[in-house]
């Protein structure tokens, strides 16, 4: 659905707070979401949304950032009445989330990243984001980001997701996502970095299957030892995206961060 003085699309099921608030990243639809709110609706709300440009939203009107996105989803919780909220983000809109958690404080009171470089980004990362943002070679680098997402297994709802609705989006758009991740990676340079200047701590799971390298994994535990609201799983899954891959596992992780304790004594360290 698409309210009229809105620019996002929406899913809204289920009742109960805090209420799943699920976001795709740049260039995705919330179809990404689609089994993992079903489930979910079954034990709270559970949203998602097309942002602006994307899916069933509204068509962009010119040019537009991160913090239009941003000031777009205070605009939906506020009309839709929803108070406390778990973001629940797709790769790079784990920046919107922090970002939103410093616009409304612990009215974003935890948050779940589905498969983001929590560390400082990598050469070979950089370097995509700079071959999004070429004419000349952005359909190459594209191709080739896309194939590394689907890893080593043939899922055919996660080739439909990638090739049909990720591959609809044209260079401006893809051209604008590497803009606003590259920004934010700029500001921050890690999002441990972004998430370690948030005060009172905001407590966060990072469920993740890619890359499978054990040295990846081990360092997210080495910085949850001294962030205590930091969680780390990683999943069973092949590809990038868990949410339609291995949404029941997915799902599963995420009831029970949201049924962990977090004392405020905690999140003040």
């Amino acid at each position: 659905m698409r309210a009229a003085e809105l620019s996002l699309a929406f899913d809204d099921r289920g009742t109960g707070e805090p209420a799943l608030l699920c976001l795709p990243t740049w260039c995705e639809n919330r179809s990404a979401f689609d089994r993992l709110v079903e489930l979910e609706s079954g034990h709270r709300r559970a949203l998602s949304v097309d942002w602006r440009g994307h899916g069933e939203a509204a068509a962009a009107d010119g040019d537009f950032t991160s913090e239009d996105l941003v000031a777009d989803l205070i605009r939906l919780l506020d009309e839709r009445g929803i108070g406390e909220v778990v973001p629940v983000t797709n790769s790079h809109a784990g920046w919107i989330a922090v970002t939103l958690r410093r616009r409304l404080g612990e009215r974003v009171a935890r948050a779940v990243f589905l498969d983001w470089i929590m560390s400082p980004p990598p050469a070979a990362f950089l370097a995509t984001l700079n071959g999004l943002r070429d004419p000349e070679r952005w359909r190459k680098t594209r191709a080739s980001m896309f194939a590394s997402w689907m890893g080593r297994g043939s899922f055919p709802e996660v080739m439909r997701h990638i090739g049909e609705e990720m591959g609809a989006y044209g260079q401006e758009m893809w051209a604008r996502a590497a803009r606003e991740i590259s920004l934010a990676y700029g500001q921050w340079g890690s999002p441990q970095h972004a998430l370690a200047c948030i005060h009172p701590s905001l407590p966060v799971l990072h469920l993740y299957s890619q890359p499978k390298d054990d040295a990846y994994l081990w360092a997210q535990q080495a910085f949850a030892e001294g962030h205590p609201w930091f969680r780390v799983q990683r999943l069973h899954g092949q590809t990038h995206f868990p949410s339609i891959e291995i949404p029941e596992e997915t799902a599963e992780a995420i009831e029970a961060f949201i049924g962990e304790p977090f004392p405020p004594a905690l999140l003040s360290e």
